[in-house]
């Protein structure tokens, strides 16, 4: 398990800090939305968090053990859409990860239930690739920075 400062970033691209955004979450808050359950999530295998990520995954579909080892090294999360219908949700989002030198990402649809004021994770259509950012293109390591002024001039 990763440890992180409740006032550092949170990792889920918020924008907010740990403590205001995921981190009551994964002390128990129940999650207002589809979304910010999927953020919670993509925090928790950041963090290594698998206990949490077992208990806000619906019961008809979860595993009946998770193991993070080999998980990839996460980086960014983007949110590509979102919305809820009474008690159930969908979300579409692109995280992605270190590869060698180079990036991958997994693209995702997952589809959520609220059940008792708790929304779980149900499952979810993923694909897989690899990140071919452009000279001029954000960074994938998150820096804030183009491509060419960062991974691509270390080499990384």
């Amino acid at each position: 398990m990763t440890a992180l400062q409740p006032d550092a970033p949170c990792p889920c691209g918020s924008q907010k800090t740990y403590r205001t955004c995921c981190q009551p979450l994964h002390q128990g808050q129940p999650a207002p939305s589809p979304e910010a359950l999927m953020r919670s999530r993509y925090c928790a295998f950041v963090l290594g968090l698998t206990d949490y990520l077992q208990q806000s995954w619906h019961h008809s579909t979860r595993p009946s053990e998770l193991n993070l080892d080999g998980s990839p090294d996460w980086l960014a999360l983007q949110v590509l859409s979102s919305s809820e219908q009474g008690d159930l949700g969908k979300v579409h989002f692109r995280a992605t990860y270190r590869v060698g030198p180079g990036f991958g990402y997994l693209e995702e649809n997952s589809d959520f239930v609220r059940e008792q004021g708790h929304w779980f994770y149900v499952a979810g259509e993923t694909r897989e690739g690899e990140l071919r950012p452009g000279r001029n293109d954000r960074c994938p390591c998150g820096s804030g920075k183009k491509y060419k002024a960062c991974c691509l001039k270390r080499g990384a």
